[in-house]
């Protein structure tokens, strides 16, 4: 595949994970979040199985603990998420999301001792500036909904920084399952602690669950995992960037969602935090077509 097949495939794929923050706020009108969590990940967990059973063969006991290990991070991210997306915007919380990538280079300099580059700084400053912009009201309270969606962004860092840790050593393919199954186990035993889990869910919200998990989960990973080799992780990293974009622009075509100035342009620096912080952290990295 040609790289600029491949950055526009990258693309397809920003789109449609920026589709599901109104998929997912649409469904919740009708399911509990640890259940959507829950069968958006059986549904992921099926779909990846039947595509890449054979590498699942000869799996260690150390692939299961990195992978279960990195599913603990993922599965609070998603059930945060799902849960602030109750009581805010899918433009904020897409944008909220994509702080992880800018609250990185933070937690690795605090966890793994990693001095975080210029660009990094650059970012975190650009980010937090535009967080208070997008979040605080005039009366500087925020809503409870940007917090869950912050403690997600966290939750995402501290995924990127388990599996940055474990996959150079790992089969990514395994870890990748094993991560997505970890969610499954644990959102559906939740589900069943907090809330009553039910089949009887109306077509619609159905086609939610199916559609970010077969195809925002399932399918796209292994897209993903394909056209990667194709392109590089600066650029990677940068078309990525346009996800919360997407969230936005979705929010504001199918649910009339509407952002002020001052939202506009936090949404804005938050965006050039994540383009700088991640641009900076990978400028360095060899080219590999």
């Amino acid at each position: 595949m040609k790289r600029g097949q491949a950055n526009l495939t990258l693309g397809v794929i920003a789109l449609i994970w920026g589709s599901t923050f109104v998929l997912v706020k649409n469904a919740l009108d009708d399911v509990d979040p640890f259940t959507f969590v829950a069968w958006r990940f059986i549904a992921a967990s099926i779909v990846l199985l039947l595509i890449f059973h054979r590498r699942m063969v000869g799996i260690t006991r150390q692939e299961l603990l990195a992978g279960a290990l990195i599913g603990v991070w993922l599965v609070q991210g998603y059930v945060y998420q799902t849960i602030g997306l109750q009581t805010t915007t899918t433009a904020k919380a897409g944008f909220i999301t994509g702080l992880s990538v800018v609250i990185v280079p933070v937690l690795s300099t605090v966890l793994l001792r990693h001095p975080p580059t210029r660009g990094a700084v650059l970012g975190v400053v650009a980010a937090t500036t535009g967080l208070g912009m997008l979040t605080l009201d005039k009366d500087l309270t925020v809503e409870t909904g940007d917090l869950w969606v912050l403690a997600c962004a966290f939750a995402f860092a501290l995924h990127i920084i388990t599996v940055g840790r474990f996959s150079p050593h790992h089969d990514p393919v395994r870890l990748s399952i094993v991560q997505i199954g970890t969610v499954a186990v644990l959102a559906t035993g939740s589900a069943f602690v907090f809330e009553t889990p039910t089949l009887d869910l109306p077509s619609a919200t159905w086609g939610a669950i199916m559609f970010t998990g077969v195809v925002a989960t399932a399918l796209v990973f292994s897209l993903q995992v394909y056209v990667q080799r194709s392109t590089t992780s600066t650029q990677t990293a940068l078309i990525f960037a346009l996800e919360p974009v997407f969230a936005a622009f979705f929010g504001w075509w199918w649910a009339s969602e509407r952002l002020g100035a001052r939202e506009i342009v936090g949404c804005g620096l938050i965006l050039c935090g994540m383009i700088v912080s991640e641009g900076g952290a990978t400028l360095d990295e060899p080219e590999q077509a």
